[in-house]
């Protein structure tokens, strides 16, 4: 099949993708080694590099990164096939590097790699392990619907200005440890076949849709997103001064969920096996709306403001050191008693929705114990009724 290429390309066969050198007409690969000593001797440190859709095995790629003493300028290696393995160790790119479509049929490997600019992978497949571990992105870096074999090491990389992974694939085991993204790291519509760590990591995170085949380990600072995301085996998530939304993710595992100073967002989340959420510091859940959880422990979190109304299994809940908002308390007027007094105590945001009530500073109760909060909450199933206060 033929493609339609924004380059001249080899004249040495039509198969061939390879940008045509001048005055040779030939791409890199399918040079005499003469030519190719004389091609090589044009290419200069901080130079354009321009290998779009050329074959490249370890031997060349080795020539070419000498030739410009591991410092090229702007690279285009767009569909470029990387036969032999691709280590650009340490190698500085001083302008942007696409590599879209690029193929990497062994280790491709950018450990400690720097890249002043902008790097895109868009579309790039890598039949094996892939290493980005320590590398600096000063711009934007993207993986959209890329591929990965095998592992992808991303720990102690640097995203200055974020990382877009959206709707990749990961096939082998994916970590991100104590990586920086100075934006955000999207992973919308990503999927995880094997375990991924993203702990300790600096930045926002957005896994909305994606999928987890295996554990996951997630943190973030200020937003983590995993909303409509599912996850086959466990969920570890850990996350300090950071909201968390989880509305309508399903964990088919167990599920660990730790706060501290955060906040987080349940609503119509399906937690099939064993959850906790626990908090340090002020933490607080505001909805656990529509949920399917029926084994959830709550610890140490403030309700006064959660949503509870259509939780399918309220008798599963099992709550220890939260606190609640109070209800209003004073002497009112009504039409059917002149005057009454209303004590006060714990109850659900739900209720004090539908009764009209407003909560002010001070509003939230002293914890309750856990009997006589499993005793509150078997009463809310739809929230929604009236009553008497």
């Amino acid at each position: 099949m033929t493609m339609d290429m924004d380059w001249a390309t080899c004249s040495h066969s039509p198969s061939c993708t390879g940008v045509a050198r001048q005055p040779y007409g030939r791409c890199l690969s399918h040079l005499s080694p003469e030519q190719l000593t004389d091609a090589l001797e044009g290419i200069r440190p901080g130079r354009l590099l321009d290998l779009r859709g050329t074959t490249i095995d370890g031997e060349l790629l080795a020539r070419v990164l000498a030739a410009v003493e591991g410092r090229p300028g702007r690279a285009r290696m767009d569909l470029a096939r990387f036969t032999g393995e691709a280590r650009f160790t340490e190698v500085r790119f001083h302008g942007d590097v696409s590599l879209d479509g690029a193929r990497f049929d062994r280790l491709a490997s950018f450990f400690g790699a720097t890249f002043a600019g902008n790097v895109s992978f868009t579309g790039a497949r890598f039949a094996r392990q892939l290493s980005f571990h320590g590398a600096t992105v000063r711009g934007h870096a993207c993986f959209d619907r890329a591929v990965v074999g095998s592992d992808a090491l991303f720990s102690a990389a640097v995203f200055t200005r974020g990382l877009s992974c959206e709707r990749a694939r990961f096939d082998g085991y994916a970590t991100f440890d104590g990586a920086v993204f100075g934006e955000q790291a999207a992973f919308r519509g990503a999927r995880f076949g094997r375990t991924l760590s993203f702990r300790k990591v600096r930045g926002r995170a957005a896994f909305e849709s994606a999928h987890f085949a295996s554990a996951a380990y997630l943190s973030a600072t200020g937003r983590l997103s995993a909303t409509g995301a599912r996850a086959d085996g466990a969920l570890d998530l850990t996350v300090e001064d950071c909201s968390v939304d989880l509305r309508r993710i399903e964990v088919r595992g167990t599920t660990a969920i730790r706060l501290t100073g955060s906040h987080a967002d349940l609503e119509s989340a399906v937690l099939r096996g064993p959850a906790t959420v626990s908090g340090r510091g002020f933490c607080t859940i505001s909805s656990l709306r529509a949920a399917v959880a029926p084994d959830l422990s709550l610890f140490r979190l403030d309700l006064s403001a959660c949503r509870f109304a259509g939780l399918a299994h309220p008798s599963g809940l099992r709550l220890t050191g939260c606190t609640f908002a109070f209800t209003p308390g004073g002497v009112r007027l009504s039409l059917r008693w002149p005057l009454r007094w209303f004590s006060r105590r714990g109850a659900l945001a739900d209720e004090h929705r539908w009764r009209g009530w407003a909560q002010g500073p001070g509003d939230r109760a002293a914890p309750l114990t856990p009997l006589r909060t499993a005793g509150d909450v078997r009463d809310f199933p739809d929230a929604g009724h009236g009553g008497s206060p």
